[in-house]
């Protein structure tokens, strides 16, 4: 037996009437809502969507002009321009007819009705309203489309042993829809990671959607997120689809979660228990499928212990957790970056036949990379842009550390990467329990927050 679809709202004063039509729809139809009184039409259209609306034209007793009606419609329309409404009375007047199909109505029976006519009414006006909504939802997917095309991205490069490692997991992870923590130093990466398991995922058709939330202020967060309707607030000229939105279907991002105050991680975290958000300025629930995966560079236990991050929204965005290694971990991936980079930047900026000669790449690799991949691209950028030569060499890459503070780093690099491995491995023994961590360490926790902060970790 198929699966009965659309929600159905009738309006009329006869309670014989609201009978017969709860009884005919209810096998058609998976939800009908009878009222008597038109009265509660406003509350209803605000809290609750209805796929198709039959309307009675007369309410009061002796009055059959059908004004009330054609008032009522107005008003519906008002409240939701893409409302799908047909009109019933028992006079069949035609020019009454052609006036609410004017105003916007749209289709008109008849009492009595013919029964398989009403039913064919009113499927054929659920399918009007499926492709309404079906016609906003490409316009807004279009939309947030069009700010996602003007981004730049980088292919995933990598032969090293630690991103091989990470490409199998994120191959494992894709085909669920499981939501994904990804955690890493600041230009590693983590929003290429993100649409790479979009791509590979069963959601791969429809839009991934990517949020800043750094850029976000508390005004602006609701807004941004679940949308707003027009008149919400003085600037709401229109109604605006919300990211969550948007999303549905495919894949949310959430970057820079980390920095997510603590009060709107509470409605973050209702709307990610729910799966419904309503938009700023309306209370009506609307349901949405996203695949979340967030980002942060913070450390999210250290957050937990300061009371800075929710416990259950950790552990609610965090099924899957992904870290993102630092460049300066994967070794000749340095190299195959930086060919990668120059190769697009020359023929962005017409030098296409550069190379690196051999005391650049050495002093590529001996770099520590503090801003990773980005860094890295903006490196070879610059490089290329100022260099009037075809092969490049030390003198063309300009970092952001000058070379003592270069060198004093390369002498330190390997005690500090024991450092860091042994200082997540005790996080780790401890599932992130600082003062456990800090003990078995003979540190403080004073010490250990700075060294967390020193790594990244």
């Amino acid at each position: 037996m198929a699966r009965k679809e659309g929600k159905i709202l009738v309006i009329d004063d006869n309670e014989g009437i609201l009978k017969s039509l709860r009884f005919s729809l209810k096998y058609e139809f998976e939800e009908v809502k009878a009222v008597k009184n038109p009265n509660l039409i406003p509350g209803l259209i605000t809290s609750e969507s209805f796929d198709v609306i039959l309307l009675d034209m007369n309410f009061r007793t002796g009055v059959q002009t059908g004004n009330e009606g054609i008032f009522w419609l107005n008003e519906i329309l008002k409240m939701d321009p893409d409302a799908v409404v047909v009109l019933i009375t028992a006079y069949g007047d035609v020019e009454l007819a052609v006036r609410a199909i004017k105003e916007g109505a749209t289709d008109f029976v008849l009492k009595p009705w013919d029964a398989e006519k009403l039913i064919s009414t009113i499927r054929a006006a659920y399918k009007l309203r499926q492709s309404k909504r079906e016609v906003i939802r490409l316009k807004n997917k279009q939309l947030h489309l069009s700010e996602e095309t003007n981004k730049e991205f980088t292919t995933i490069i990598g032969d090293s042993p630690v991103m091989k490692e990470l490409m199998k997991i994120v191959h494992k992870i894709s085909v669920t829809d499981a939501n994904v923590l990804i955690l890493g130093e600041n230009g590693t990466g983590k929003e290429l990671i993100a649409r790479e398991i979009h791509r590979l995922s069963n959601r791969s058709s429809e839009l991934f959607i990517s949020v800043d939330l750094n850029s976000l202020s508390e005004g602006l967060f609701e807004s941004e997120l679940f949308g707003h309707v027009k008149g919400a607030f003085t600037d709401a000229k229109e109604d605006r689809t919300g990211r969550f939105e948007s999303a549905s279907g495919g894949t949310l991002f959430l970057d820079e979660i980390g920095n997510l105050p603590i009060s709107l991680q509470t409605k973050l975290l209702t709307v990610l228990q729910n799966r419904i958000i309503s938009r700023v300025g309306s209370n009506k629930p609307i349901p949405v499928d996203i695949r979340l995966i967030s980002a942060t560079n913070k450390p999210v236990h250290n957050l937990i212990d300061e009371g800075l991050f929710r416990e259950d929204l950790y552990f609610r965005i965090n099924t899957i957790e992904i870290n993102m290694p630092p460049l300066r971990s994967r070794g000749n991936d340095i190299l195959l970056l930086a060919e990668y980079f120059m190769k697009y930047f020359g023929r962005k900026y017409e030098k296409s036949s550069l190379k690196i000669n051999a005391s650049a790449i050495q002093k590529l690799l001996n770099y520590h990379w503090p801003g990773n991949v980005r860094e890295l691209r903006h490196t070879i950028e610059k490089a290329v842009i100022l260099s009037d030569k075809n092969i490049l060499t030390p003198e063309d890459f300009y970092f952001s550390l000058g070379e003592k503070e270069e060198t004093a780093l390369e002498a330190t690099l390997k005690l500090d990467d024991v450092e860091k491995v042994t200082i997540q491995k005790a996080l780790d023994k401890h599932r992130g329990n600082l003062s456990n961590t800090a003990r078995e360490l003979g540190i403080t926790r004073k010490t250990l927050y700075a060294k967390i902060e020193k790594y990244g970790l």
